[in-house]
């Protein structure tokens, strides 16, 4: 027995235990206050790793139509081109349904441009993590070289001198337009764009009927091959950091490895991080094609195979595949009180 069947299946073993722990003690941590989560406002759902998205949030209403103004304003670059919503387009599922998204140079940029919506319940912005708050990570999107590709000395100016803006800071923030105002008004935006009333919450939340039987066999073998050991929370992901390839070396078949595939080591430096990302949350995965941080698989379906394959070190039976996309496309939530699946068909 070669060493790498040796490590392959103890790696399998520590996922097989990470998805018993979870399963058997989230909930009892959870109900114990024993974790802070944004959706344990309310007690009456299902003991599940997964917890449903909260119905509302409270926020302040003037900052968020502020936050929105300013999140679909190209002036906020500095060639007036390229505005936030350019590669997060609420009819597109928070992304903008591309492989890599558009640069200011008119250049597929370097990644693919993860979903905005839910991004409040991330613990970490972009896929190497290198935010802690949606105010920094919205900050270094402006400064991009690739993005907005400006500085406060230039972006300050611009927004003073825009009435709209000047009378709308001033009647929220007595200190007016200023670094840390903007960057809040754009978060506080940032942090609205929740998806919730999914069908799977809906059955967290008790209702039965909300899935299909085969949608539950679905989230039943999201848990039995471990999935459920990255894959939990409010966000379903969007929680912890893993190694891209556990059981497969998915760059070296891919080839023509980037600096971008290096994902948290290009902000840690730590050879332990090489190839480490933060894991993608999948609320709304069945709109939010393509996938991984290259955008190289097109469909739910390959994307749930070639996982199975890479981070579970195993291969899945056709109609195990196939329920898993069934259960994985109930949890497209709605924005507005609109399915997404409902805006995708629309625009």
């Amino acid at each position: 027995m070669s060493v790498c069947i040796i490590i392959n299946g103890i790696l399998y073993m520590l996922m097989r235990l990470t998805y018993l722990f979870i399963v058997l003690t989230f909930p009892l941590l959870v109900f114990s206050g024993g974790i802070s989560s944004p959706a344990s406002t309310t007690n009456h759902y299902k003991n599940e790793p997964i917890l449903p998205i909260p119905l509302t949030i409270s926020l302040d209403a003037r900052k968020v139509k502020l936050g929105e103004r300013l999140f679909n304003d190209p002036q906020l670059s500095h060639n007036n081109l390229l505005a936030c919503s350019n590669c997060h387009q609420l009819l597109l599922g928070g992304d903008d349904g591309l492989a890599r998204s558009i640069t200011n140079q008119g250049k597929p940029d370097l990644i693919n441009a993860p979903t905005v919506f839910n991004s409040v319940y991330n613990f970490r912005q972009t896929w190497r993590g290198a935010f802690r708050t949606l105010e920094l990570q919205a900050e270094a999107d402006l400064k991009n070289p690739r993005h907005g590709a400006t500085t406060w000395d230039e972006l300050l100016p611009k927004l003073i001198a825009n009435v709209y803006y000047k009378k709308t800071f001033h009647s929220i923030y007595p200190e007016g337009i200023t670094r840390k105002t903007v960057l809040n008004a754009i978060a506080t935006f940032e942090k609205s764009l929740i998806t919730p009333n999914s069908r799977f919450d809906q059955y967290l939340r008790g209702d039965e009927s909300a899935i299909t039987n085969d949608e539950k066999k679905g989230y039943l073998y999201f848990k039995q091959y471990g999935c459920i050991a990255c894959h939990q929370g409010v966000n379903v992901g969007g929680n912890l950091f893993q190694k891209f390839g556990l059981f497969a070396d998915y760059f070296s078949v891919r080839g023509n490895i980037k600096k971008a595939d290096y994902g948290r080591f290009n902000v840690t430096g730590e050879e332990k991080d090489r190839f480490v990302f933060r894991v993608p949350s999948l609320r709304n995965v069945g709109v939010t094609a393509p996938y991984l941080h290259d955008g190289s698989l097109d469909s739910l379906r390959k994307t749930i195979e070639f996982m199975a394959i890479y981070q579970l070190g195993t291969t899945l039976p056709d109609e195990h595949v196939i329920k898993l996309e069934l259960f994985l496309n109930t949890l497209t939530g709605e924005y507005k009180g609109q399915s997404l699946f409902m805006k995708e068909a629309l625009r």
